[in-house]
């Protein structure tokens, strides 16, 4: 900034700006810290997983794979974890990535599809997808919290690695502005739920639109929101044929609606969570049985903890 700057905004102002920028800086220089130490180990290029609509009771489960240029001037400024980012925000530093990125993949996984799998199951295939699917192959994989096996690169798990690592930062985002875009898509077919204002996770007005309509195809019956809200309507609908007011409906026992064989609702359906651990270190692939290397790792988790 110069003389003129100064002069227009007045010192105060100036000092401010100039100590944002340099904590924005400092910010995506310790955001890249992961690729650049792998880069020195030889491992490169990184890729970085991440998912989005886990959580929701209706809607996708979308899954983006992204590798990211590890040449500083590449660097995407504002990159953060989606759920940091205005929607403002997202959008544009989701373009930055698209036109940047060495290669890119996205994956969207039907709610029918969630429902037979389960979502750890099918969160984890969603990853081996747009894994497979990226157009560079990695020579090393990111993911946040859950380790994927079956790969042909080795790759280990990040606790919160969505805000501490910038591969998995950008496929957050990535699979975020994907699953939005579609949530708004299915808006306006299915306009009663709302889609477009809570993107199928479960809120006061989604529950009330479930209890007014029942589910439409798009929600996961696997969740229990669903199922609950899908048996009332049942039995209203079969109150209906047994009273004398409604003669053409067929009377019947009331029933509610299943899920899919051996499903418990959305809280076991719920992924095992990752080992506990501050944002940014490793999992300790040893201590936590489900959070491991593929078995093809060279070189030892220790190498990747940073302090």
């Amino acid at each position: 900034m110069g003389a003129s700057t100064t002069a227009r905004l007045g010192p105060a102002r100036v000092r401010s700006e100039r100590r944002s920028c340099a904590a924005e800086r400092h910010r995506l220089v310790d955001l890249y810290r992961y690729e650049r130490r792998l880069a020195r180990l030889g491992l490169e290029p990184v890729a970085g997983v991440d998912e989005a609509g886990r959580g929701a009771c209706a809607g996708p489960l979308v899954v983006a794979a992204v590798i990211l240029g590890s040449d500083r001037r590449n660097r995407i400024a504002g990159l953060a974890d989606s759920k940091q980012l205005t929607p403002a925000a997202r959008e544009s530093i989701y373009n930055e990535i698209i036109s940047r990125a060495l290669a890119w993949s996205v994956v969207v996984i039907p709610s029918s599809e969630v429902d037979e799998l389960g979502v750890h199951a099918a969160n984890i295939t969603g990853m081996r997808r747009a894994v497979a699917g990226l157009a560079v192959r990695p020579a090393y994989v990111l993911t946040d919290g859950f380790s994927i096996a079956g790969l042909n690169a080795p790759g280990l798990a990040v606790c919160k690695g969505d805000e501490a690592v910038a591969c998995i930062a950008a496929a957050s985002v990535v699979a975020k502005v994907t699953r939005d875009r579609l949530m708004v898509e299915l808006h306006e077919k299915f306009p009663m739920y709302e889609f477009a204002t809570h993107k199928g996770y479960v809120t006061a007005g989604h529950r009330a639109a479930l209890a007014r309509h029942g589910p439409c195809p798009e929600h996961r019956r696997s969740f229990v929101t669903v199922r609950r809200a899908g048996g009332r309507m049942e039995l209203r609908i079969t109150e209906l044929a047994d009273s004398d007011d409604s003669p053409g409906f067929a009377s019947g026992p009331a029933e509610a609606v299943p899920g899919p064989a051996g499903s418990a609702g959305a809280a076991s359906a719920a992924a095992r969570p990752a080992a506990a651990g501050p944002a940014g270190r490793l999992v300790d692939q040893n201590r936590a049985a489900d959070l491991r290397d593929n078995g093809d790792v060279s070189r030892p988790a220790e190498l990747l903890e940073i302090p």
